[in-house]
């Protein structure tokens, strides 16, 4: 395709998220000879420029200005367009996130661009780039193209694609940037941490999710303790999140996280569509149901159809024995 591609960086602690990372790698493939772009801006910025560049990145745009932490989006829409205005870039990937959603949309209507979200594939056709995008609740998949624009934004869904290193030298350019008095017109606020996984479930290995078969929040101490012997992270459905039996950083779906670990579990959930097209992406799931006609059966590459308050302490106390603990 030989085009210039641009990220968006989300980082924590100077880590690049993952999302970062799959946007990275895909990038890479669609430049096939041009460049790839990568801005991260805010406090420890610098820091993720030799991951990013591990994962194809060829040139990294930081700037660690307080502005971009201090308030919200402007700032990073007016310092993206600069320097979309200095490149040639016919590409503008971020992860389909609030945060990314936000400046996504500023981004392209200051560009004149068109702008794709919930995208799980990009591939180059006939000059362009064909958009695969999910639609009604993930029941259908659409190709978008974008026409009569320079450039496009496409916001791509956490996990549709799988970071794969390919090293470039590490390369980091500092941004000019005077934010404008617009920019500063929203400061952020208090931040608060919401209670989650002790770590995000869209970096998580093994999920164990649990919901409204469950009953209440104390049985997600039996999940905890399964994901404990795992070496996993507790997950849940909508239906256990409204009820108030965990918090909504554990939410699996639609409306919560889109996960691809390589073992999701899925116990008492009866398998809406909402909340599978946030993990029916697993390299393999266990459903665990007393309803045989449970849909999530349909998507299980293991189904247990039993007594959930039988079937996990048995499941966990046998991962014990055979460890030795």
């Amino acid at each position: 395709m030989a085009e210039n591609v641009l990220i968006y960086v989300e980082h924590e602690g100077g880590r690049p998220k993952r999302a970062a990372l799959e946007a990275a790698t895909k990038a890479a493939q669609l430049a096939d000879g041009g460049k790839v772009h990568a801005v991260a801006l805010g406090k420890s910025a610098a820091a993720t420029a030799e991951s990013l560049c591990r994962h194809g990145v060829d040139l990294v745009h930081v700037s660690e200005d307080a502005v971009f932490d201090d308030y919200l989006v402007d700032p990073h829409v007016e310092v993206l367009k600069q320097i979309l205005d200095g490149e040639s870039v016919s590409a503008v990937v971020l992860a389909d996130t609030g945060d990314s959603k936000d400046v996504a949309a500023r981004l392209a209507a200051r560009l004149g661009g068109g702008l794709v979200s919930a995208v799980v594939d990009l591939a180059p056709h006939d000059g362009h780039l064909d958009a695969n995008e999910t639609i009604f609740g993930g029941s259908f998949t659409t190709v978008v193209e974008t026409k009569n624009a320079s450039i496009s934004v496409y916001l791509v869904r956490p996990n549709a694609f799988t970071p794969e290193e390919n090293p470039k030298q590490t390369n980091v350019t500092r941004i000019e940037f005077s934010p404008s008095d617009k920019a500063t017109r929203v400061r952020r606020g208090k931040r608060v941490e919401e209670e989650g996984a002790s770590m995000p479930l869209e970096e998580a290995g093994i999920i164990v999710s649990g919901g409204r078969g469950l009953g209440g929040p104390e049985p997600f101490q039996l999940l905890a303790e399964l994901a404990a012997e795992l070496g996993g992270v507790v997950g849940a459905s909508r239906a256990a999140v409204d009820a108030g039996w965990i918090p909504y950083a554990h939410q699996v779906g639609q409306t919560g996280r889109t996960v691809k670990p390589q073992l999701y579990l899925a116990i008492g959930i009866s398998g809406a569509v909402q909340h599978r097209v946030g993990m029916q992406t697993a390299d393999t799931i266990i459903a665990i149901n007393r309803s045989e006609d449970a849909p999530i059966f349909q998507l299980a590459d293991l189904s247990v159809v039993g007594d959930l308050f039988k079937v996990v302490p048995a499941l966990t106390e046998e991962l014990r024995r055979r460890k030795g603990s």
